[in-house]
């Protein structure tokens, strides 16, 4: 509904005469009229309103709730982060009770149910049936193509099209699934992080090959999926945060290959312009190399590819294509041909994890709001890639930003961004010698300042991961300026190949030791706090490499010099495991994995009073008192004081809480709690 009676159509409604008088009169009629058009206007566009509010698509957002009371609709789950409004899911709702019923319904349903994404399979499309002449289903033959390799490795996935016989067990077994009235509903519960630059790891010991992960093991690569743009389609292998298989991946760049040879374009679905699955850069350039120049391989022999590929134009021409790389996105390895010249490669791609845990690229700005100092005096970026610029400092290494922030005075305020996700072979030891004497006091300082990191009196130090607006340096293409004074905890995560060794300077009788902050960092080897007097030592998102990389607090026998203010906080964090000693005044963790190698210790904490909430332990746990709850001990739990202290809603091992290695008192504690109710069920003790 359009507005049409404007202050000069009712005007112009006016007999000649009076507007003749009214020009004479300096026109007191037009703005009366001016003023009965104005809420004319209103009531218009109040009924026009009225209308729209009638749809959820056009409706007010005040609207949205009725609409969604009207039709009883209600949130399961929590929705999307930063999404205040249900106008979408409302709309989805309305949409699913229109085709009720269907496959593309209940794959919606179950994304919304549980916030993965989904797949729904009706089985009896795939069963082989007899072919009628009225009907045929060229696709349904019931012995499979041998050469049609990409359809063979998709058998019994989501994505099988090959015909099955009949499979009459029940379906509820998770075995009797090919039959008439069964469907399959299958869900992805791994989600799709993407990295940006990530620098991959040389091999060590074959020139030109390269693992992706920097820790130089195999991690396969992850599809970053793309959104369904009707509710009538069916999830596929794109839309999904599934692994890369080669062939596709395959198909699809030697398809463009040849489109290019012939002076055309294929539409693209794995390497689009807007979304390719990953991208790689040689030698730090600024600019991707191209989908056509990836070659897709099996690179569990380091075979490497040639340098290039003959191809053939419209003239039937001979023509060569270069080949920059090789990919393996199975194993997650690269590989450049024999003659080229590139000595790093960096890779933008989607790793599979199940929730925002550990180092990673996601989000973390909720965890630095409240530990990150609020007016920090001393703020410096770490980057590789990005310019310093007026007022910006970025240092070229994480040393060179610690050699800076020990130029600070005791009492001073920092953060350390480190603004990429690049690989920083940084060894900041501080290991003591042999002959090492507490009383020399200048070897002490030498040691502190060339090997470790100082945190002195009063002072609070951040370390991390971050990302910051970039800007062009003028005259120089391809180069970046970083504006760290805009720094946000999230894209990047940075891997310290090294150790970190950490120690507070205060004085042994300061009530104020310095703390320390590490927030979305992976790191290889341990980290260590030095004898000293450290007040804080918190981990924030980081992964320490299970089996290879301990939080460890030194023992000293100088009582000036025990950490006894020292609180250890660990959250959201993967590593390998703690060892503290009995001076230190608390450990604290929440939401994290410990996982030693085997038969290793996971948390060794004799005299320290521990906090466990939300975690998986899967080594030996070792406290002076206890307090857990909702978390899983896979191994022996030993606890000095069982009388003080909680364990509630956890999981136990049977041995742990056996009365050789008795507990806190427990709270409706798992297999406990099953066994009690089964032995009153049966009646008396059961069996093994």
């Amino acid at each position: 509904m359009s507005i049409t009676l404007t202050e000069e159509k009712l005007y112009e409604l006016l007999p000649s005469i009076y507007r003749i008088r009214d020009a004479e009169a300096g026109e007191p009629l037009r703005a009366l009229i001016s003023v009965l058009a104005e809420q004319l206007s209103g009531v218009e566009s109040d009924i026009e309103q009225l209308n729209e509010n009638w749809f959820i698509e056009t409706c007010e957002e005040w609207v949205v709730p009725y609409i969604g009371d009207l039709v009883g609709t209600r949130g399961l789950h929590g929705g999307v982060d930063g999404v205040f409004s249900q106008r979408a899911f409302i709309a989805n709702t309305l949409r699913y009770r229109r085709r009720k019923g269907t496959a593309p319904v209940l794959e919606q349903v179950a994304r919304d149910l549980t916030g993965w994404p989904a797949r729904v399979v009706e089985f009896f499309q795939l069963l082989e049936t007899t072919q009628n002449v009225n009907h045929t289903r060229l696709g349904n033959r019931r012995t499979p193509d041998l050469r049609d390799t990409n359809r063979l490795e998709l058998l019994d996935t989501p994505f099988d099209t090959i015909a099955h016989t009949g499979d009459v067990r029940s379906i509820a077994a998770g075995r009797g699934r090919h039959n008439v009235p069964h469907i399959g509903l299958f869900l992805w519960r791994l989600r799709a992080y993407g990295y940006i630059r990530v620098a991959a790891s040389p091999e060590g010991t074959l020139p030109g090959r390269f693992f992706l992960h920097p820790f130089g093991i195999d991690q396969p690569v992850f599809n970053r999926p793309q959104t369904e743009t009707e509710i009538s389609q069916l999830a596929q292998e794109i839309n999904v945060p599934g692994r890369l298989r080669r062939r596709p991946l395959f198909d699809e760049l030697n398809t463009r290959r040849e489109a290019i040879a012939l002076g055309s374009m294929p539409e693209s679905s794995y390497f689009s312009e807007e979304r390719p699955v990953f991208e790689v850069y040689l030698d730090g350039a600024a600019d991707a190399e191209p989908a056509a120049a990836v070659m897709i391989c099996d690179l569990s022999d380091w075979e490497q590819p040639p340098d290039k590929v003959t191809l053939q134009d419209t003239d039937g021409q001979a023509v060569e294509q270069a080949i920059a790389v090789a990919v393996d996105p199975v194993l997650g390895r690269l590989a450049l041909p024999a003659t080229s010249t590139a000595t790093s490669v960096y890779m933008d791609f989607a790793a599979g994890f199940s929730g925002d845990l550990g180092g990673g690229p996601y989000n973390r700005s909720a965890s630095v709001e409240t530990t990150a100092p609020e007016s920090p005096d001393f703020l410096i970026g770490v980057s590789k890639r990005l310019q310093p610029s007026a007022g910006e400092p970025i240092a070229r290494t994480l040393t060179e930003a610690i050699i800076e922030w020990h130029q600070m005075p005791p009492g001073s305020s920092g953060v350390i961004a480190i603004l990429d996700s690049d690989t920083y072979p940084e060894l900041l030891t501080g290991v003591l010698p042999p002959n090492f004497d507490p009383a020399n006091p200048s070897l002490i300082n030498g040691l502190i300042d060339g090997l470790s990191l100082r945190i002195p009196e009063g002072s609070h130090l951040l370390i991390t991961a971050a990302t910051c607006p970039e800007r062009p340096v003028p005259n120089q293409p391809g180069q970046y300026y970083g504006i760290v004074s805009e720094w946000s905890a999230e894209t990047h995560r940075p891997y310290l190949k090294g150790q970190l060794s950490i120690v507070g300077t205060a004085p042994p009788s300061s009530l104020s030791p310095g703390r320390v902050i590490l927030n979305g960092l992976m790191i290889e080897r341990e980290v260590t706090v030095l004898v000293g007097h450290l007040g804080g030592l918190r981990l924030d998102h980081c992964s320490l490499i299970p089996g290879n990389a301990p939080l460890a607090v030194n023992e000293s026998i100088d009582p000036d010099r025990q950490n006894r203010e020292l609180v250890v906080e660990l959250e959201r964090c993967v590593l390998s495991s703690i060892e503290v000693p009995d001076t230190i005044s608390k450990l604290r963790l929440v939401d994290c994995i410990v996982a030693p190698p085997d038969g290793d210790p996971a948390i060794a904490a004799e005299g320290t009073p521990v906090t466990i909430q939300q975690c998986t332990v899967f080594g030996e746990a070792t406290a002076e008192r206890l307090e857990a709850s909702n978390s899983i001990f896979m191994d022996r739990l030993v606890v000095e004081r069982n009388q003080e202290g909680c364990v509630r809603f956890c999981y136990l091992t049977p041995q742990t809480i056996g009365p050789e290695y008795p507990t806190p008192r427990r709270y409706r504690c798992q297999p406990e709690q099953a066994i009690v109710e089964a032995e009153k069920k049966e009646g008396g003790s059961i069996s093994p």
